[in-house]
């Protein structure tokens, strides 16, 4: 079956995730890193769990799975110890039209949760379609051992001087190339950064800068 991959925006959206033990805590966490409105149903939790609760977080309830407790939900995980309880919540939701990921259940899975590797805004997402879990930890450290820890700000940099071009020069195969170009070079926050020169100088070669420079 082939995957479509696609990175979804969570921030405030309702999700619910039934289960707080091993299985499920590192699902909980990459949803509140998401910003989702987060409610976990379980009896008892780990300690980190227990801690986002308190913290105000999450929704916490205590208690055993019920049967409508899926209303409202955008999205779910299914992540207690037992397969019956996981494979009727991914029922209630399939029933539902809700998207459903019941951990280490493949086929009771809508979607799956890849392994990351993030540097501030930029995420790498490893995924085998649930085959092997192993294999994209695997990969996932590998790829974590050679990305430079300082990526996450220079794509911060190179961000803002993608807004800055952008908003002096027209779309098109110039615009375009220009772009390319300068997420091959270094990019630095201050005004004669190499890459910010660069820019300025394409803007006035095809008359995009008048009185108003690039910052």
């Amino acid at each position: 079956m082939s995957l479509f991959p696609i990175f979804l925006k969570l921030a405030a959206r309702p999700c619910a995730v039934v289960g707080a033990g091993h299985i499920a805590e590192s699902k909980i966490e990459s949803l509140l890193i998401a910003e989702a409105r987060v409610t976990v149903i379980a009896p008892e939790a780990l300690p980190r769990v227990r801690e986002w609760a308190e913290a105000g977080e999450l929704r916490w309830e205590q208690r055993e799975y019920r049967v409508g407790d899926l209303a409202g939900a955008f999205l779910v995980v299914a992540g207690t110890a037992t397969a019956a309880v996981n494979r009727a919540v991914f029922a209630e939701a399939s029933a539902a039209g809700i998207l459903c990921n019941a951990v280490d259940d493949p086929p009771f899975c809508d979607y799956y949760f890849p392994s990351v590797v993030r540097r501030g805004e930029l995420q790498i997402a490893i995924s085998t379609a649930g085959e092997s879990p192993a294999l994209a930890q695997r990969l996932r450290k590998e790829i974590n051992a050679v990305l430079p820890l300082d990526t996450g700000e220079w794509l911060m940099e190179l961000g803002r001087l993608r807004r800055e071009v952008t908003a002096v020069e027209p779309v098109g195969e110039e615009r375009k190339f220009l772009l390319h170009e300068l997420a091959q070079r270094e990019v630095c926050g201050y005004a004669e950064c190499p890459s910010r020169m660069r820019a300025r100088q394409h803007a006035r070669e095809h008359g995009f800068l008048a009185a108003e420079e690039i910052a």
